[in-house]
């Protein structure tokens, strides 16, 4: 059985910081850390300033440091909107 992905879109206020296909995304929300995996429930949350860590379906850890925005969550689509939003090297 093939496993599920994740099609993520992180983006800033003015620009694409990284999208593609993922097995699973972390985030710092407002509420604390959530994790999320293919088939998750749709879900809008309140991002707090930290990192998202997205790990790539080739094994690629990619982490970004994103600011006041929010993450949403349906139908295996992850968008995560921050007003500042930047790749970490």
């Amino acid at each position: 059985m093939a496993s599920r992905s994740l099609q993520v879109s992180v983006v800033a206020a003015d620009h694409e910081v990284w999208s593609g296909a993922a097995l699973q995304i972390i985030a710092k929300t407002v509420e604390g850390e959530i994790g999320i995996l293919a088939g998750h429930e749709p879900m809008l949350a309140i991002l707090a300033t930290g990192e998202v860590r997205v790990t790539t379906t080739t094994g690629e850890k990619v982490t970004a440091k994103a600011d006041d925005g929010f993450l949403s969550v349906e139908n295996d689509t992850v968008t995560v909107v921050a007003g500042n939003a930047t790749l970490v090297k």
